[in-house]
């Protein structure tokens, strides 16, 4: 295929960027999006130019490092797929295709395609967590989990924390990630102890980190790369709640 690159490029934080068009040539259908890139970067290296700079690492879809607006879609056309997992036959010969950074002010941009997503580790450090003493590991069956409540943990704990439910929120709003991180904790035995105060720490920690506010538009779902549903931004809604009403912020281990 025959292909029309439209790529953010932007030097650094400071600098004012802009749309760059590139055109690729000969590029197989069953190559990944970012074999692509690198197809290109490879060729603007041998022109003498400066490469694409974009995040990535395992290349498997379970890092969550590729993080891309592909054509308006975080992500890309495919649903369920990061940007890695990704492949050329989703797109057609002749098509231009836009490239651009997660959007959104609590991801600032460095470079070209990445952006700075400090902001998801300051939420997790301000209690994505267990600190309460558990001693050593207990026999798999000595404390019954309901298997729905094990699943649902399971299933936030899929988050692979790549952003796309930031960039793809018209508020910008980080909470699809919030609520899995503590969704993960808050329906399992070990994360009760400190249930009230961790949802109340970690919830401050993303509005002081410049994320919107969630007004329930699901745009996060859509683009969800591991299908983590809306209901688990209704689980954290109900704890903060209940810590609120409690004053458990001010109750240590509450």
């Amino acid at each position: 295929m025959n292909l029309t690159l439209r790529i953010w490029r932007q030097k650094g934080p400071e600098d004012k960027g802009r749309m760059v068009t590139y055109p690729v040539n000969d590029v197989s259908p069953d190559m990944s999006f970012l074999e692509m890139l690198d197809v290109l970067n490879e060729r603007l290296i041998l022109d003498g130019e400066d490469p694409v700079a974009f995040d990535h690492d395992c290349r498997e879809g379970i890092c969550g490092m590729c993080g891309l607006m592909i054509n308006g879609d975080a992500h890309g056309p495919q649903r369920g797929t990061t940007a890695c997992q990704l492949h050329m036959r989703q797109f057609s010969d002749g098509e231009t295709i836009d490239i651009e950074p997660w959007r959104a002010s609590a991801f600032p941009v460095i470079k070209d395609l990445v952006v700075n997503r400090d902001a998801f580790d300051k939420i997790i450090a301000a209690g994505g967590y267990v600190t309460a003493p558990t001693g050593s590991a207990p026999e798999a069956h000595s404390t019954p989990v309901a298997k729905a409540n094990a699943d649902a943990a399971f299933e936030s704990a899929a988050c692979i924390g790549c952003g796309a439910c930031v960039a793809a929120c018209p508020n910008g709003s980080g909470m699809l990630f919030t609520a899995a991180k503590l969704t993960q904790l808050s329906l399992l035995p070990q994360g009760q102890p400190e249930r009230y105060t961790r949802v109340i720490g970690m919830v401050d920690a993303h509005d002081e980190a410049g994320f919107g506010g969630c007004t329930n538009a699901g745009e996060c779902t859509v683009v969800c790369p591991k299908g983590i549903p809306l209901n688990t931004i209704g689980r954290l809604n109900r704890d903060y709640l209940t810590a609120t009403t409690k004053g458990a912020g001010n109750t240590p281990g509450s």
